[in-house]
């Protein structure tokens, strides 16, 4: 029974992953309704704000687990400084390489650096054949789609500004790996997804906030700026963070740093039917690689001890 029950949370905390990353896909096509608010701006308000009403919302929560927390500051402060960074870098990527391939970089290069994460101070093995076969398929995936969207800009200063946002897509994907790894981290030291999830988010925020000063002079200017800001904020960051939580509890952060390869294959479609951006046929095949990625990773075969135990209820 308790094995059955396992192996149910764990496909629900799968489906919740995807779900999160369904919510994520989306905000690079929201930004582009609102070319006028930096990169900047819109990541520092998205995650501020967000990480503002995930902290609140775990509230009670971080109340009862402070002590662990206490304990466990440099994790927190680690992941806290990597949120920070990471909205900073992402929407600079998209805006500099474009949604599709600003998306696919930043998160398709986060599960090589939760791998490493993991293997460096993890205490479990998380990374098994199927693992590596999945990351394999996905990254082959990731490469076609980034080749056909490079292939279709020939002039050198727009490639020059697609290189540069190809880099801050790679800061991007190590910092989202590194805030992810240490969520997990403080889930595994006995805190509550909620607590690790609203204190890291909490604390990022108070980081991000301030700049909004500096950057956000066009966040409100328009109706349309102002629903795209209250989106951002509310939906992919707020609610999609509390399901990518919750999907922590019971999926290791390595493997939910590969179902989040779902977000790029989902900005994808996005960007060329809502926003108009090319992708060749060798991209549309990359696309269907990350959803073999997918399928790998979430498809759970019952061991001879999870059937044994099915038989014998």
């Amino acid at each position: 029974m308790s094995q059955t029950l396992k192996t149910h949370n764990g496909h629900l905390g799968v489906l919740v992953i995807l779900f999160a990353s369904l919510l994520w896909g989306t905000t690079g096509t929201a930004a582009t309704y609102a070319p006028d608010i930096s990169p900047l701006a819109i990541g520092a308000f998205s995650m501020g704000v967000g990480g503002l009403l995930l902290a609140l919302f775990a509230c009670n929560t971080i109340r009862k687990d402070r002590r662990i927390l206490k304990s466990n500051k440099a994790i927190l402060l680690t992941g806290a400084l990597a949120l920070a960074v990471y909205p900073l870098a992402f929407y600079s990527s998209m805006r500099m390489a474009g949604v599709a391939i600003g998306t696919v970089v930043s998160i398709a290069s986060a599960p090589f650096f939760v791998a490493f994460l993991e293997c460096l101070f993890g205490k479990e093995k998380t990374i098994d054949t199927r693992w590596v076969i999945s990351l394999i398929v996905g990254a082959t995936g990731i490469l076609l789609l980034t080749l056909s969207e490079t292939s279709t800009s020939t002039q050198t200063d727009i490639q020059h500004m697609k290189f540069i946002g190809i880099a801050l897509g790679l800061l991007a994907g190590f910092t989202y790996a590194t805030y992810a790894w240490a969520a997990k981290m403080l889930i595994t030291e006995g805190i509550h997804s909620k607590s690790a999830m609203g204190s890291i988010f909490g604390l990022g925020s108070l980081l991000l906030l301030p700049s909004l000063f500096f950057t956000g002079g066009n966040l409100f200017a328009t109706p349309i700026n102002t629903s795209v800001a209250l989106y951002m904020a509310f939906v992919p960051m707020f609610l999609g963070y509390v399901c990518f939580g919750y999907g922590l509890k019971t999926v290791s952060a390595s493997k939910a740093s590969l179902l989040t390869l779902f977000e790029p294959a989902v900005a994808a479609v996005f960007a060329v039917v809502v926003v108009g951006e090319h992708i060749g046929v060798s991209g549309w095949g990359g696309i269907g690689l990350i959803m073999v990625c997918l399928l790998l990773q979430s498809y759970q075969p019952k061991n001879r001890e999870s059937l044994l135990a099915t038989q014998s209820q």
